[in-house]
């Protein structure tokens, strides 16, 4: 051992007893030997320069009321939250994934068509965390982030891109985030940022009960991320009333307007109804009836292969919908409940507030006079579906219309056992000016019965039957039969 090292470790044993003392318990308590043990041996004392003054006070003024000390009253938290799904589907027809959305039914007399499929799926599985900041002062503060797997994969099975496989897309599916919003509360207005449910249709707060995955047809389901400003007022009468008004990420990034839009519900707290939203989202909510309203502009590369200048058209939609307890049910007593969701959109360039809807639209082709080869195509910059060009180029929104009523019935307090109905349907008046007659269409019903069972309070099963009616715009109809069976273990 060098004389260096011997040295380092003969200071060290010597310095640990000062090292090893603590400071004294300022109540005069402390750790105490266990009884019948002796009482270990005073600490050896040091000599120190002596403490210096104590220095004279700095008058201080009195702490400000808003100080975050005297006002921060509550703790962070987080929830966690969400469901675990898994799906066993047959299809009459091939085609459709777990989420048919508004999609297009094969045709019949095609292989697709004439073809039955089964689907297994676990992909609409979600997880979530609610999020709450101390208050500060009359300012309360929350977020949330929500996920999901059905996010969009490179391509789909067999389709033209050939960029994933079945065992890809159903096996290792994407995450995407379906909510990430923070919000704060004031006594004078509410303020969010982020994505979440768009105001129109008063989302998700009349949303139909099925097994599939929803949006389903004739409904409007749609998040993006916006800027939303709302107030709520409760009256002594049991009445409350909500009122809101949006600016959200238009459809179109090409033009320089966001997307408006505003809200009225009006909710009766003495009237409650008790309500599946989806299928696992059960609760005692309060009868209402909103409406809503959204206004929207469009602006497209001129109809060229190369555009030099934009076209402008608008789209516009306004929603009603209601929640009615035909039937009242509390969360302690809801025996006999049956309950009435119902909707009624009109609207122009409102597509992608449903889901998977373009109607089989397509772009015409550019005029070819002088034969050339390649010929000169078109380039659009707006989603299909929103807002196009006709044979004789004109831009014009689709037209859409939508209505929708479900029906449910909880004979039981527990919940073991419930069943519902939905119809719903959607149609365009337009959709025939936009390309080919055989692939686009111009209207879909759709008819689901539904049975659920509670094996405890978090494993749901439900299965489901359901018919989709599919009219083309040379009249064809195409329909499709589905059986779906699904469990859930909500937490």
């Amino acid at each position: 051992m060098s004389n260096r090292t011997a040295l380092v470790l003969t200071l060290l044993a010597g310095a640990s007893p000062a090292f090893a003392q603590t400071s004294p318990d300022p109540t005069g308590g402390g750790d105490q030997p266990p009884a019948g043990q002796p009482t270990p041996p005073t600490p050896p004392t040091y000599t120190t320069a002596p403490a210096p003054a104590p220095m004279t006070p700095v008058p201080t003024e009195p702490m400000p009321e808003h100080h975050v000390g005297e006002i921060v009253r509550t703790k962070w938290a987080a929830s966690l939250y969400g469901f675990v799904e898994a799906d066993t589907i047959y299809d009459s027809t091939q085609g459709l994934f777990e989420s048919a959305g508004n999609g297009a039914i094969p045709r019949p007399d095609t292989y697709a068509g004439d073809h039955p499929q089964l689907t297994f799926g676990a992909r609409n599985s979600r997880v979530g965390f609610d999020l709450h900041a101390p208050d500060y002062g009359a300012i309360k503060s929350s977020g949330k982030i929500e996920i999901d797997f059905l996010g969009n994969q490179p391509g789909k099975p067999f389709d033209a891109t050939g960029l994933v496989t079945e065992a890809q897309f159903f096996q290792n599916p994407e995450l995407r985030y379906r909510h990430a919003w923070v919000k704060f509360e004031t006594p004078v207005v509410d303020v969010l940022f982020g994505q979440t449910w768009e105001l129109f249709g008063w989302q998700s707060y009349f949303f139909p009960n099925t097994v599939e995955i929803q949006g389903v047809v004739g409904e409007i389901y749609s998040r993006t991320p916006q800027i939303r400003v709302s107030k709520t007022i409760k009256t002594e009468a049991g009445i409350t009333i909500d009122a809101a008004v949006a600016a959200l990420r238009s459809p179109d990034r090409a033009s320089a307007v966001p997307d408006g839009q505003a809200g009225l519900k009006v909710a009766f707290d003495k009237l409650k109804a008790w309500h599946t939203g989806g299928a696992t989202g059960t609760a005692s909510d309060s009868a209402a009836i909103g409406v809503s309203v959204v206004g929207r502009q469009y602006s497209a590369t001129a109809f060229s292969a190369k555009p030099e200048s934009e076209v402008t058209t608008d789209g516009y939609g306004i929603a009603v919908d209601a929640l009615i307890p035909l039937i009242g049910g509390k969360k302690d007593h809801h025996a006999n409940a049956l309950t009435l969701t119902g909707e009624f959109v009109s609207g122009a360039g409102i597509a992608d507030l449903y889901t998977g809807l373009n109607f089989g639209v397509a772009e015409p082709a550019l005029p070819n006079p002088g034969k050339l080869n390649p010929a000169p195509a078109y380039t659009p910059n707006i989603d299909p579906g929103l807002a196009m060009y006709t044979e004789g180029g004109q831009l014009l929104a689709v037209k859409v219309q939508s209505y929708n009523v479900g029906l449910q019935y909880y004979p039981l307090d527990q919940n073991r056992f419930f069943v519902s109905l939905y119809y719903g349907d959607i149609q365009s008046t337009n959709a025939i000016d936009f390309g080919a007659h055989t692939k686009n269409w111009k209207e879909d019903a759709y008819y689901t019965a539904s049975v659920f069972c509670d094996v405890t309070p978090a494993i749901r099963l439900g299965l489901e039957e359901s018919f989709y009616d599919m009219t083309f715009n040379d009249n064809t109809e195409a329909k499709n039969y589905r059986t779906q069976f699904s469990a859930f273990y909500i937490f």
